[in-house]
């Protein structure tokens, strides 16, 4: 174990060496004085901020800062930054990985809340006001990607490619495509930040329904985190600026927030959990349930279903929803009332509800 304060270092041949040349030395220094006395407290801080570079994908993430918690009472959902066009303006959209498109609310939207019982100030997209906007046409070949989710359309005397999303809570929203920049904050060796910029395709509202018209929990549009090719990811992906992964984590405590990033995190603690093929979402093959270290007496058969498609992880669903055969058993192990309630609401990811 090296004493407090010296810097540990791993002694690699220059390059130069190997070429014939004269090896080169290299001073090292302490990076705390010998005479200088550091707290604990402030050596752990120092490993994990290190910790946390080596933990990053060295290829480099973007990064999405993270609000919202999972509390019903509070907010029930979580939502991110992201910036468009030139110059580039903020927006406040929900993270959902149930679907597929990024879209924010359009200027002269019927139907879009004004303000927000969030505390945060609700914006709109015009893109006469962008410089870098563009309509996406019919003749696009981008607009034959939406085409294809059928829910997207092409109107013969605007030429505009336009969508319309139903959500399973009963809301639901339309507009039309629009092409302009999206404007990422890239990590690189997790602590060199750099500023880049992508074009891609989102959708901006002209009308909403149902609850995306409420108020008190309003943003300015959804983030989908799909695997289709009209994601944000799909879209960034084809263009070679960052992998097709993006990880993320939700917490589950009082203060909310969690990670967001485009790119992988490589740590060695995590649990992976193979997911269904060939399914439009992200779903898990749900096997038992524990609490307490103790796996419930439920029958496997209430996890299995017909076109066994699995369980379905959407972070934009507020509760975790089970089939009774599943649910009965583990509100038994928990306990009734407010106790229970709590417990649901507080599991990392939110379960669609299994249809069998």
């Amino acid at each position: 174990m090296a004493p407090l304060g010296i810097l540990v270092a791993v002694l690699l041949l220059p390059v130069a060496a190997v070429m014939g040349h004269f090896p080169v030395t290299l001073t090292l220094e302490r990076a705390i004085p010998a005479s200088h006395k550091v707290e604990l407290s402030q050596l752990i801080a120092r490993d994990r901020v290190r910790h946390g570079r080596l933990l990053q994908s060295a290829a480099g993430v973007v990064d999405f800062s993270v609000e919202g918690t999972y509390d019903p009472f509070v907010v029930g959902l979580y939502y991110t930054k992201v910036q468009l066009g030139s110059p580039p303006r903020e927006f406040h959209v929900q993270i959902d990985t149930g679907s597929d498109v990024l879209w924010v609310s359009c200027s002269s939207c019927n139907g879009c809340p004004g303000t927000s019982g969030l505390q945060i100030q609700l914006n709109f997209f015009d893109p006469s006001s962008s410089s870098t906007a563009s309509l996406v046409r019919c003749s696009d070949q981008r607009c034959s990607l939406g085409l294809n989710t059928a829910d997207s359309g092409c109107s013969s005397e605007s030429n505009q490619c336009s969508y319309t999303f139903q959500y399973g809570d009963g809301s639901g929203t339309s507009g039309y495509y629009v092409a302009d920049f999206l404007h990422l904050d890239t990590i690189l060796q997790g602590s060199l930040t750099t500023n880049s910029t992508a074009q891609i395709m989102f959708g901006c509202s002209t009308m909403q329904t149902g609850d995306l018209t409420k108020s008190d929990r309003a943003v300015d549009g959804i983030f989908g985190f799909g695997q289709q090719s009209m994601s944000v990811i799909s879209q960034l992906s084809s263009q070679g600026l960052t992998p097709r992964v993006f990880s993320h984590c939700l917490k589950g405590d009082s203060n909310g927030g969690g990670i967001l990033v485009l790119g992988e995190i490589v740590e060695p603690n995590i649990v992976y959990s193979p997911l269904v093929p060939s399914q439009p979402h992200y779903n898990l093959n749900l096997q038992s349930i524990s609490v307490n270290g103790q796996t419930l007496s439920i029958d496997p058969s209430a996890f299995s279903t017909s076109s066994n498609k699995g369980t379905i992880v959407d972070t934009g669903t507020t509760l975790a929803y089970l089939t009774e055969a599943a649910y009965d058993p583990l509100i038994n192990a928990v306990g009734f009332g407010e106790q229970s309630f709590d417990f649901l609401n507080s599991t990392l990811y939110s379960l669609s509800k299994i249809e069998v």
